[in-house]
C-alpha cells in the first residue's frame, strides 16, 4: 500500500458530541477514533494532503427520529415515501445544538471541506456521498473527483453505518478505500451489524490497516 499523499483524501465520519460517551446516540468508546484521526489529519496537512469531515445534521421531528413517529422505537424500522426501511433512532444531532457539534478534541484545522447531511426532514443520510434514497449526491463525489483523487482514506463513526455506507459507496464510485481501522468504532445495532459490516466492506476490496501502518506509507 503506496499512498501518493497529493491524490488522497482523508475523510472523517461524523465525530460529533452525540455519537460519543454521553451523547443522545453514543457508540462506545467512540471519543476513542479522535487520537488517531488527528494524528492521520496533521500527517495530510503538512504534506499537502486533503482532509474533509462530514456531521450529521438534522432538523428538529427529523424522519429518522422515533419521536417523529406515533407507537414507534429506536430500533424499529418505517417505510417513508422516500425509503424502505428506515431505522429510527433517538433525536440526535439536531441542527445548532452541542449535540450536533463535533467532539471538542477532534482537530479540524487541517480540514478544508465539511459535508453537512441529513438536514431534510423528510430524508436521512448514512453515506457521505448519497442521501438515504440511494439517489441524492451531497455533492463529495464532484468535489473528489475535480482534485483528482483517487483514493480515500476513512475513519470515524460509526463502523456499520455512516462509515460502512461511505465506504461501499466510494468503491463503487471507482475509488481505492481504505479503513483505518484503530479509527472506527461502531454502533452494534443490531447484534453484530458491526462484524457484518466489516465482512462486506473487505468483501467488496475495501482495505484496513492501522492508522500507524498509513502513516508510514507516505
Amino acid at each position: 500500500m503506496d499512498i501518493d499523499i497529493k491524490k488522497t483524501l482523508l475523510l472523517i465520519i461524523d465525530v460529533q458530541n452525540d455519537f460519543c460517551p454521553g451523547g443522545a446516540l453514543a457508540v462506545k468508546d467512540g471519543n476513542c477514533v479522535v487520537s488517531p484521526l488527528n494524528a492521520l489529519s496533521g500527517a495530510f496537512a503538512s504534506k499537502g494532503g486533503r482532509v474533509a469531515a462530514t456531521q450529521d445534521w438534522h432538523p428538529a421531528g427529523h424522519v429518522s427520529f422515533a419521536s417523529s413517529h406515533v407507537n414507534k422505537r429506536t430500533g424499529d424500522c418505517v417505510d417513508t415515501p422516500l425509503v424502505k426501511d428506515q431505522m429510527l433512532w433517538p433525536d440526535h444531532c439536531v441542527q445548532r445544538t452541542n449535540g450536533a457539534a463535533f467532539y471538542d478534541g477532534l482537530d479540524l484545522k487541517p480540514v478544508s471541506l465539511i459535508i453537512r447531511k441529513g438536514f431534510r426532514e423528510d430524508l436521512d443520510s448514512y453515506s457521505a456521498f448519497f442521501e438515504n434514497d440511494r439517489k441524492t449526491a451531497t455533492g463529495l463525489e464532484g468535489w473528489i473527483k475535480s482534485l483528482n483523487i483517487n483514493t480515500v482514506i476513512m475513519g470515524g463513526l460509526a463502523t456499520d453505518y455512516c462509515v460502512f455506507y461511505s465506504a461501499m459507496d466510494c468503491k463503487i464510485l471507482g475509488m481505492n478505500t481504505i479503513i483505518a481501522s484503530d479509527a472506527v468504532k461502531g454502533a452494534g445495532i443490531p447484534e453484530n451489524s458491526v462484524e457484518d459490516a466489516v465482512t462486506a466492506m473487505k468483501n467488496a476490496g475495501i482495505e484496513f490497516f492501522p492508522s500507524n501502518e498509513i502513516l508510514d506509507r507516505f
